[in-house]
């Protein structure tokens, strides 16, 4: 088990962990700042597959913090980088956002609703049953299923909505096909986050504020994991599991300065 004085980079989830809706959490700011400053190699993740990474840097600006889009890995990135890699210069029938169709173009992936090598369903706000449909036509013939995060659902001032996990239930339950799910708790995620920073799992931490998640597809690619209480889990919350992470603290003000070599201010 590694210490945290022997982590080297960092990965750490943005919801609950450095904003809570539109506000920075106490020390997010001090930490990236001192991750920067320092030269400390990290990634910002997020299994919100809706907005590109130039999306989230704006709205993480908005929030007064200052995160270089090069600096976020998003489910739908991921979820590109491991569909390059399956079918280079491939095709997909996409239901999602900008998030994900800008990361298969990117990719080199062409947009097709004729015989494509996969059906890619990320997040988004304006399901259609007339995509939903098509989508598992796709499957039955053959297309390959795949999802970009397994979130069932997602937050809105009104209340839960419907969710990518939800939505592939549903083209599940009509095909009899599972989807393969990118973004965590699949440690793929980690592992991509990993190459693109050129890391190691021995010399990485992950802060996260979710068990079923953030800590579990931590432990599973061998990080030093850190869960935080400023989001999804409490104590109570943590008791339902069976493992646990290698440290809880109440926010990532707890780790400053012993991560970034900063001066703690909060």
């Amino acid at each position: 088990m590694a210490h945290r004085d022997d982590i080297e980079c960092w990965l750490t989830d943005m919801d609950g962990v450095l904003v809570h809706e539109n506000d920075a959490i106490p020390g997010a700011s001090e930490m990236l700042a001192g991750w920067e400053a320092n030269g400390i190699p990290y990634l910002v993740l997020t299994n919100n597959s809706i907005f590109t990474a130039r999306d989230l840097s704006a709205r993480l600006r908005a929030s007064g913090l200052s995160v270089p889009e090069e600096r976020i890995w998003t489910s739908a990135l991921a979820t590109a980088d491991f569909l390059k890699q399956q079918v280079p210069g491939g095709s997909a029938f996409v239901i999602g956002e900008a998030g994900i169709l800008t990361a298969l173009h990117d990719a080199g992936f062409v947009m097709t609703e004729t015989n494509p090598d996969f059906v890619v369903v990320g997040e988004t706000r304006t399901y259609s049953f007339e995509a939903i449909t098509k989508a598992i036509r796709l499957i039955n013939r053959g297309a390959r299923f795949i999802i970009t995060n397994p979130d069932a659902t997602g937050p809105s001032v009104e209340g839960p909505l419907p969710a990518t996990g939800a939505v592939a239930a549903l083209i599940t339950k009509a095909t009899g096909r599972e989807p393969y799910v990118v973004g965590k708790p699949n440690p793929m995620m980690f592992r991509s986050a990993l190459n693109k920073i050129g890391a190691h799992s021995k010399k990485t931490g992950m802060i996260g504020d979710r068990m079923d998640t953030d800590i579990v597809a931590g432990i599973e690619a061998g990080l030093h994991t850190v869960l935080v209480l400023t989001g999804i889990s409490d104590q109570r919350e943590i008791a339902k599991y069976p493992f646990r992470p290698d440290e809880i603290v109440d926010s990532v003000a707890d780790l400053l300065p012993t991560i970034t070599g900063t001066i703690k201010t909060v």
